[in-house]
């Protein structure tokens, strides 16, 4: 390894542990949470999914053949699932082998 390399895996690494340990830094645990950082706890993880949602069916078309039915029914899939399981691993692992095999029987 030269020089350069070492110095691309030293920032990545430094950048890695200081976004783990700096939450941890400015908020102890031993203090409550601020109420920004509450608001934020609340409202991010609807909005992330939200986004991936969004992210994910960008490219379907509805206009066309299959008209993004795999999408829907592996959506419903995963929503199902969690709901009737509450196990995220189970609710994204097993609509996403199903969107694949739909994909390659297609």
């Amino acid at each position: 390894m030269n020089g350069m390399t070492l110095a691309v895996a030293a920032a990545v690494c430094a950048g890695t542990v200081l976004t783990r340990f700096l939450p941890f830094w400015l908020l102890p645990a031993n203090k409550p949470l601020p109420a920004w950082a509450a608001y934020l706890a609340r409202v991010l993880p609807p909005a992330v999914m939200g986004l991936l949602v969004v992210y994910c069916l960008k490219d379907v078309s509805f206009a066309a053949a299959p008209f993004g039915l795999p999408e829907l029914a592996c959506m419903a899939l995963a929503a199902a699932l969690y709901a009737w399981k509450r196990n995220m691993l189970l609710s994204i692992a097993l609509p996403t082998a199903a969107y694949m095999a739909v994909l390659y029987l297609l």
